[in-house]
């Protein structure tokens, strides 16, 4: 899972699952009110690209927030 804690709480979360050793499926995203429409979800998003990219995996966007990002962002193409 990645996350945004804040005041000791988690605050916004991506979950993904595993598929085989070299792909992940991004398969929800929450944001708590507090931190809606600071941009939490893209950056969420932004720091699985870069795990990523690190591990040589690729991403499978089920959620549809996620998908709507990664469709929104061409230059994450690479680890479609």
């Amino acid at each position: 899972m990645f996350y945004i804690e804040q005041d000791g709480k988690i605050a916004a979360e991506m979950t993904y699952v595993w598929v085989g050793t070299g792909k992940i499926i991004i398969d929800h995203t929450e944001v708590n009110e507090i931190l809606k429409g600071q941009g939490a979800g893209k950056q969420m998003v932004s720091k699985v690209v870069e795990f990523a990219r690190e591990n040589a995996l690729k991403i499978v966007p089920l959620c549809p927030f996620a998908k709507s990002v990664f469709d929104k962002t061409p230059e994450y193409g690479d680890v479609l």
